[in-house]
């Protein structure tokens, strides 16, 4: 299926809209959730990032059957966010582990979480897991700062300007 966009100057630019990858997307979220996958790869790079290593385990922990957890270990391998090893050799067996890109999205699990605990209702539950200085026990959170003086800056002082490598798409997007 096609769309026309206008671009910045009134040009049309005809841009196929996909429905299964980003190929081509200049965007950096459509880059993250390509490497993710889906609502499975979320959970499974959740687990491993937890600590969980082994297929079983993973099986166990996101109630996830078979098929899609053997197809979503290999995309997230593909991906470059983990990597698999050999454990035992009879019968072979591997585990897996998140590389430095995986663990990057440690990030996007931590403001899910804060997302996810200021979204549940009061007096409902407590948060299931929370995340701490491994120094001081203390609890940790993210939030956004001035890039120079490393002052937190208020989300609704938050704003949002075409970066050096926006395409006409993206530049369309901000100025609607």
């Amino acid at each position: 299926m096609w769309y026309r966009l206008p671009t910045l100057n009134g040009q049309h630019a005809g841009i196929k809209m996909r429905s299964k990858g980003f190929e081509g997307m200049v965007c950096s979220v459509a880059e993250v959730m390509g490497a993710i996958g889906d609502r499975w790869g979320m959970l499974i790079m959740r687990d491993l990032l937890l600590g969980l290593s082994r297929y079983e385990d993973l099986r166990h922990s996101t109630g996830i059957t078979n098929t899609t957890l053997s197809d979503r270990l290999k995309m997230l391998e593909e991906n470059g966010l983990i990597e698999r090893r050999l454990y035992e050799s009879r019968p072979v067996r591997f585990e897996y582990k998140p590389t430095a890109k995986g663990r990057d999205i440690g990030l996007i699990m931590q403001a899910m979480v804060q997302i996810g605990d200021r979204w549940r209702p009061t007096g409902v539950k407590r948060p299931p897991l929370k995340f701490v200085d491994k120094q001081t026990g203390r609890s940790v959170k993210l939030i956004s700062v001035d890039s120079e003086t490393n002052n937190p800056v208020a989300a609704q002082n938050i704003g949002v300007q075409a970066g050096s490598g926006a395409d006409d798409l993206m530049v369309w997007r901000l100025t609607r």
